[in-house]
């Protein structure tokens, strides 16, 4: 069946080329009206505390909460005073707050509460809170920027969001620019030919911008899908390409008649293309049950990228290689490759130690993995980029500040005075904006004019301000989230709704460490299986598993050894990643050793495994290791650059245990292995 499809497609090899490439082309277009949504809220489940909230907030009020702080330098009161106006003019800014919202400034600020007056105005600068409203946070930091000139300072969550949206398409580029050439310079290694890795580059790089362009019928993709899943799907499917070519290769040897040479070729990889892209399939499908929908986001996109990687690799590759056939033959070098013969031998030296080595990290490695300290959001700017030197400037002159919108049942001016009496008691809350601090109790607000009691009331809810002096997520923020949420809880039970950059993050972890153990399960689980029906064995699924999983252990550890803080997002999709992604490398290594194995003993198959294929191992643990460092260093968001380091430094892990510790145990455990395995034919001494 395989070889009556190959020659359908190489019979009618112009005609593919044609419409993969027409595909393509409609698909680069496509991708542009794609949009890109930064906000993280949108990603929670409907049940979730801030999307409820939300929605309340967008329905009742014309306000949103404060999600920017501005400072300006040299300014007296009054002149203060000007500047929240200007603020207010600016198309998309609502809810400008600051000292007047607070305190009468008719009184001598000399008798105010010197606590409250530090918090906006200390010596002769100014902070300013405000909202800006969501999609349109670049053109409104950059007219605030006009406004505030270079000495002034803004930072919040707007703000990265507005850097994050400006740095992504150079980022992306400027990865690109990078990772291209080195990817070019490892396949050339790696073949024969100049121009064959623009072959391989080329299948790949026609499904990745098809992957691209069909994202428009999903509407939106979110940043961090955008960002990762391109490159990720780049490293993660160009072993299909190179699988095929090799085996074109070296059937070439065999035929003079290349069309032959391709069917063959097909037929002989398919089985290890598919194997390879089924691992990945069923573990990028886990990140898709996840209920915060960036996983969910990121894992469609990963599917559907890794489906269409392998129709590229398996329809358009043979295509184009054999339209293209004697660009190859013209283009011959020598091989670079020195052999690698021997390396097996002195490998297997290592066997007991490998064994031992691991088994003394891989519980404390486990241990670790799950108590390292998480970041759930953005994560802060770059000190050396003006939003991270801004956020220097505001927390030296005024601290951290973040606050919490609680919106509440209108109607009892009572109990909303004593809610706001128990807020103002919790630890780290400055001061609690609302009706009755702004403008009191005794007045009723029918005889006020609604410019002023909109800033409070909705049909339905009163809406409340509480200031809090810390930033918008740690242990602190969340316990003072909590508090807020209870204490609010006690007077309207279940009515009270809560909204804000700290409350968006608590729901994230929340949502988010219930996802993990179900990801991480379903992840092993269906690897498991596909394992298991590529080498109808359970011994041989369960040596690899571990073999991988011990490396993304002992990956995910080293934030908690080094006390660096990780992107739980990070955490995540790199759980995931890594072992679908790598386990591929164990899977090349165990399929020719299973073959060797049926002629040889254990110890010289594995030797003769490794001399044969460390190589090819190389190859592709390069190239997802190089995407993944490359990621690291170019990109200035925090979380996408926390996945490239976590993939980098995985790939080079899980390297160096399917090399090391892997090879040791095939040998160790043969005897198991032949017992577990559904007729393993191998060779046995007499």
């Amino acid at each position: 069946m395989i070889i009556g499809i190959a020659a359908r497609i190489i019979k009618h090899k112009r005609l593919v080329v044609f419409l993969f490439v027409l595909i393509a082309v409609l698909s680069s277009v496509a991708q542009f009206f794609v949009s890109v949504n930064y906000n993280m809220v949108d990603y929670l489940p409907d049940d979730a505390q801030s999307t409820q909230a939300l929605e309340i907030m967008e329905t009742e009020f014309t306000g949103s909460v404060p999600n920017t702080r501005v400072m300006i330098h040299d300014v007296t009161v009054q002149e203060a005073l000007k500047f929240k106006d200007d603020l207010t003019t600016i198309e998309g800014v609502s809810d400008v707050i600051w000292l007047d919202d607070i305190i009468d400034l008719k009184t001598p600020l000399e008798m105010a509460d010197a606590d409250i007056v530090d918090d906006y105005y200390k010596d002769s600068k100014a902070l300013f809170s405000i909202s800006i409203e969501a999609g349109k946070e670049v053109e409104i930091t950059d007219e605030i920027y006009d406004l505030i000139g270079e000495d002034g300072a803004i930072a919040g969550e707007a703000l990265n969001t507005a850097t994050s949206q400006k740095m992504a398409g150079n980022e992306s580029l400027y990865a690109a620019m990078l990772l291209v050439p080195i990817i070019i310079i490892i396949l050339v290694l790696s073949t024969t030919s100049w121009i064959e890795p623009l072959f391989f580059l080329t299948a790949i790089g026609v499904s990745v911008i098809i992957n691209l362009g069909t994202n428009i019928f999903l509407g939106e993709v979110s940043f961090i899908t955008q960002s990762v899943a391109p490159i990720l799907q780049l490293a993660v499917s160009l072993d299909y390409a190179i699988f095929l070519l090799h085996s074109f290769s070296d059937y070439l040897k065999k035929t003079s008649n290349p069309d032959e040479a391709m069917q063959l070729a097909m037929k002989k990889s398919f089985t290890a293309i598919t194997a390879s892209a089924a691992t990945t399939f069923f573990g990028f499908t886990a990140l898709m049950l996840m209920n915060f929908q960036i996983g969910a986001d990121l894992g469609l996109n990963l599917v559907k990228g890794i489906l269409l990687s392998f129709i590229s690799v398996m329809v358009f590759l043979p295509a184009l290689t054999l339209l293209l056939y004697k660009w190859i033959e013209k283009t011959k070098h020598k091989n670079f490759v020195p052999s690698f013969n021997g390396v097996g031998k002195w490998l297997m030296k290592f066997k007991i130690p490998s064994i031992v080595i691991i088994f003394i990290l891989i519980v404390p490695a486990f241990l670790a993995q799950s108590n390292t300290n998480f970041i759930y959001g953005l994560g802060e700017q770059p000190e050396n980029t003006r939003a991270g030197k801004d956020l220097i400037l505001i927390q030296e002159a005024f601290g951290d500040s973040t606050p919490i919108v609680l919106l509440v049942p209108k109607g009892d001016v009572a109990k909303e005075t004593e809610l706001v009496q128990e807020l103002e008691e919790i630890d780290y809350v400055t001061n609690v904006i609302s009706y009755v601090t702004s403008v009191g109790e005794v007045i009723p607000p029918e005889y006020l004019d609604e410019s002023i009691t909109n800033e409070f009331f909705s049909e339905h809810y009163s809406r409340i301000i509480v200031n809090t002096s810390t930033g918008a997520e740690g242990e602190v923020p969340f316990s003072i989230v909590k508090r807020v949420q209870e204490t609010a809880d006690s007077f309207y039970g279940d009515k009270a709704f809560s909204l804000g950059e700290s409350v968006t993050l608590y729901d994230i972890k929340n949502t988010v460490t219930k996802d993990n153990t179900l990801v991480n399960f379903l992840t092993v689980i269906t690897v498991a299986l596909v394992l298991i029906v590529t080498f109808k064995s359970i011994s041989i699924p369960l040596i690899l598993l571990v073999t991988i999983q011990s490396a993304v252990w002992v990956n995910l550890a080293v934030p908690y050894f080094t006390d660096s803080p990780l992107a739980f997002v990070g955490y995540l999709i790199i759980s995931t990643v890594q072992l679908a992604a790598t386990v591929d490398y164990a899977i090349l290594l165990m399929e020719a050793y299973n073959h060797n194995r049926k002629e040889m003993t254990a110890l010289t198959a594995i030797k003769k495994t490794l001399d044969e294929k460390l190589f090819s191992i190389t190859i592709s643990a390069s190239i997802l290791s190089s995407v993944g460092f490359i990621l690291w260093i170019t990109s200035s968001n925090p979380m996408v650059s926390s996945i490239g380091l976590l993939l980098g430094r995985g790939a080079l892990l899980a390297f160096i245990l399917v090399v090391f510790f892997l090879p040791a145990l095939l040998v160790v455990l043969d005897k198991f292995i032949r017992k577990t395995t559904y007729k393993t034919d191998y060779y046995e001494e007499k």
